[in-house]
């Protein structure tokens, strides 16, 4: 969707498209996402997440051992920073790229550069080498996460799509429970390029197993498909991606000087992203735009919220870092169930109800955690407030991309998905770049704590975790409010 044509009226209803002749009666029946006919798509699109996943939560675990054997601990920020930066432009390319020949190529090129950027990562020699094999995975990564999205859109029923995102969050559980663990254990007995080198060596799996069923159901132009790809948006993708890059590295510390990269990347990043986002987003206008601004908005506030969690616990309440993990463990569970739940057949009529009930209990959640800053408080408490804020995630923003497909019109579905990814990106970025410079400010010091393995952890002040956490309710609370703007006029005059 271009910025222009995005604002011109209330989006359509059209799915982006819909399966004709032959494929339309074998949809007819009431097989699953695991019927023979999806099972393979299913199962290649799950796992390709699943090592995706896998990844994002092994890479914290085996950063340590590889800059310090790299010599690069000053450019650590950068392993995350660079991943970040280029999976917006990644998401960008996706969404022009499916909406024009289709997700089949995206999906391919993007697992490519994954396991590239993984291999590259691997056998680095020198720091920077790593950064760039992380900048390569970046890229990757965009790719696939939105062609896949665009995959569910062109190649399940309608009725199947909210149990196809289900089970693309549902990828994320295993991953969040025992990916650390196993990424822990492999850089101990053989070294922290086998964390990396492992993983490619399954990246093309997945891929070899949904090809065949690509290029039945998603493959070739969607209807309505331009021709060329816009430039312009290229150009603006790159300067959010610049941008945010800037902000992320200005804000690593409390420091005049710091401010002019962050000065800089934000006039690079704030007008690119009005451009860049449909029409309204940024102002949560009513319907589609309200529905993809509300993604950055939870992502915001539910990843501060668990980031700063374990440090809170062991900072304030005197837990070890192995016992304040466990408030986090069963959260990707839980998110999964909520995930789940609003798949349900009983749950279509209810999409937008079920919207506000997620953003309700993910303001109830990042409200009552920081109470455990007060002694008298339970210190299991966050495990119940973060395992409520969970539940409200999963039923949120798998119903989100729903909502997405739903609203885009033929060959635009693959544009606002990636809008809808990249503005989960930039409220991340945006988010934790604020609350980290707060958190310094009022006396935190995450590095330090670090380094001394939880002594510096013990001195950080309340304060400095009140304004982090005051930053995420207020994120929760306008979540709230963007929910109950998300049903255009015309659907809601029809729901009436």
């Amino acid at each position: 969707m271009t910025d222009t044509d995005a604002g011109s009226g209330p989006p359509s209803t059209a799915t982006p498209h819909q399966p004709q002749g032959e494929e339309a009666a074998a949809d007819g029946g009431r097989a699953g996402v695991l019927g023979p006919r999806h099972r393979a798509l299913t199962l290649g699109c799950v796992c390709s997440i699943l090592l995706i996943a896998f990844e994002a939560m092994a890479i914290g675990t085996a950063m340590p051992a590889a800059a310090e054997e790299l010599r690069g601990v000053s450019l650590y920020a950068f392993a995350f920073s660079g991943f970040f930066t280029t999976s917006l432009l990644g998401m960008v390319v996706a969404g022009q790229w499916c909406d024009r020949v289709g997700p089949l190529r995206p999906v391919a090129v993007g697992i490519a550069a994954f396991a590239a950027g993984l291999l590259v990562t691997g056998v680095a020699q020198s720091m920077w080498v790593f950064v760039l094999g992380r900048a390569v995975q970046g890229i990757g990564g965009g790719l696939v996460i939105v062609a896949l999205y665009v995959v569910v859109g062109r190649a399940f029923p309608e009725r199947l799509r909210p149990a196809a995102l289900a089970a693309f969050s549902g990828a994320w559980v295993l991953p969040s429970m025992v990916g650390p663990l196993i990424a822990g254990s492999v850089t101990e007995h053989f070294g922290w390029r086998w964390v990396f080198l492992g993983i490619t060596a399954l990246v093309p799996l997945p891929l070899l197993v949904m090809l065949p069923a690509l290029r039945r159901h998603a493959s070739g132009p969607p209807p309505g498909a331009r021709g060329a790809f816009d430039g312009r948006r290229l150009r603006l993708a790159l300067a959010v991606a610049v941008g945010a890059g800037l902000v992320q590295f200005g804000g690593q510390e409390v420091r005049w000087l710091s401010l002019l990269p962050a000065l800089v990347g934000l006039a690079l990043l704030w007008p690119s992203a009005v451009r860049l986002l449909p029409v309204g987003t940024l102002r949560a206008a009513r319907g589609l735009p309200a529905v993809i601004s509300l993604r950055g908005v939870i992502s915001a506030a539910y990843l501060v919220t668990q980031t700063f969690l374990p440090l809170m616990l062991v900072a304030r309440r005197g837990l070890s870092y192995t016992e304040a993990g466990l408030a986090l463990a069963v959260s990707g569970v839980v998110w999964s169930l909520g995930s789940f739940a609003q798949a349900r057949p009983w749950a279509e009529p209810y999409r937008h109800l079920l919207v506000r009930l997620g953003t309700v209990l993910l303001a109830a959640g990042v409200l009552t955690t920081p109470l455990v800053l007060w002694e008298a408080v339970p210190v299991w408490l966050p495990t119940v407030t973060l395992t409520v804020a969970a539940f409200g995630m999963g039923l949120v923003v798998s119903t989100v991309g729903v909502l997405v497909l739903r609203l885009s019109r033929p060959g635009e579905s693959g544009g606002n998905v990636s809008s809808l990814q990249v503005c989960d990106s930039l409220g991340n970025v945006l988010m934790l770049t604020a609350v980290g410079t707060l958190f310094a400010a009022f006396g935190g010091d995450a590095s330090a704590a670090h380094e001394a393995g939880g002594a510096a952890a013990s001195a950080v002040g309340a304060e400095a975790f009140v304004v982090v956490y005051a930053a995420a309710a207020v994120a929760a609370l306008l979540s709230v409010v963007v929910a109950g703007r998300i049903g255009a006029p015309a659907e809601r005059a029809a729901l009436a």
